[in-house]
């Protein structure tokens, strides 16, 4: 399966075929330009192997696994590393791993030299089916998500399924979490996917239709002015939650951002025979229904989220199956959301 996302300055391809890691050289020119292969150390190292393989010039480089890696310390690490390397405004940067890796690798290669070509290689479920396209790269600061980035468009995008069944079934679950966001809020026949049949026998076909739909979003909205907020469908409470219980920086236990954005949909949903739908299928898949989480907290956080503007903050409501709405509300709202009040 091929699809191309068609953006005002630029196009290219998104490739989803199992094995298609070692068809880079097809996709993209390798041959006279030094490649930079970024991964980290829980993605199996045959797949970037795989990548250097095919490259008469490469190095890979191997960041530790984990959110805590999307700081400013590893990124200028990584900087420095490809200078050392020799790279130059022809070279190219290669990501292989998950959000992790695509969203720093992103930003290395949109600021190296004020930006070289880049490759990314989505590993893991959660970066197939979101983060891989629409160019939006970045770190943390603290414990603010992606507050620190730019938008950066791939050259092309390896989807490869083979690397998905070396996942553990909570990380397909994680990335399944983001697909059923896209199928609630525009992707009706997706969301059937989840409740008429097993939804991880239908990996592929969940990922196709995630990617194109975000791809359709992307392209009429690649800066995120207006439509593209959607795509926040359940972050906004998400990211709060993530910033109290998520696994990230030194906290090695706690819920992945998949698990996060589930929790943060609930109280979106307005239609309460779709939130029992929904909450149906969390049980199946063996995603969380309740936070545990500090709620005064996770209300702290949302106040620093990057969608607050003054007093008032936007968020992405669900009226409906297959539809979405945005409302702009004060932020003294945002307790009775969280059910604090």
């Amino acid at each position: 399966m091929k699809l191309t996302m068609q953006l005002k300055r630029r196009s290219y391809d998104i490739i989803l075929k199992a094995g298609c890691l070692a068809n880079l050289h097809q996709f993209t020119n390798v041959q006279d330009r030094k490649v930079f292969v970024l991964t980290d150390s829980g993605v199996p190292a045959r797949y970037a192997q795989t990548i250097a393989d095919q490259c008469p010039a490469a190095t890979v480089y191997t960041i530790p696994q984990g959110e805590g890696s999307k700081c400013l310390k590893v990124y200028g690490q990584i900087l420095q590393a490809m200078l050392d390397f020799g790279m130059d405004r022809k070279d190219l940067l290669v990501a292989v791993g998950g959000g992790v890796v695509g969203d720093l690798g992103g930003f290395c290669a949109a600021s190296y030299m004020r930006g070289i070509d880049f490759v990314n290689c989505p590993t893991t479920t959660l970066s197939q089916v979101d983060s891989s396209i629409g160019g939006k790269t970045g770190l943390d600061l603290g414990e603010t998500k992606n507050i620190v980035g730019a938008f950066w468009q791939p050259k092309v995008v390896l989807v490869d399924f083979d690397t998905l069944a070396t996942l553990p079934r909570r990380h397909i679950v994680n990335g399944l979490a983001e697909a059923l966001k896209t199928g609630l809020i525009g992707d009706p026949q997706l969301f059937a996917l989840f409740e008429e049949n097993d939804p991880e026998k239908n990996l592929e076909q969940i990922v196709y239709r995630s990617l194109k739909f975000k791809k359709k979003i992307v392209e009429q909205d690649e800066r995120e002015s207006g439509l593209r907020a959607c795509l926040n469908f359940g972050h906004t409470i998400g990211h709060g939650i993530e910033a109290v219980r998520g696994v990230r920086g030194r906290r090695t236990t706690g819920l992945y951002h998949g698990e996060c954005v589930a929790l943060g949909m609930l109280p979106m949903i307005e239609d309460p025979a779709l939130l029992k739908r929904v909450r149906a299928i969390y049980r199946t898949l063996g995603l969380p229904t309740r936070t545990g989480a500090n709620k005064a907290r996770v209300l702290e956080f949302m106040q620093h989220d990057k969608k607050t503007r003054g007093d008032h903050i936007t968020v992405i409501k669900c009226p409906g199956l297959g539809c979405w709405r945005a409302d702009n509300l004060p932020t003294a709202e945002l307790p009775q959301l969280l059910g604090l009040e």
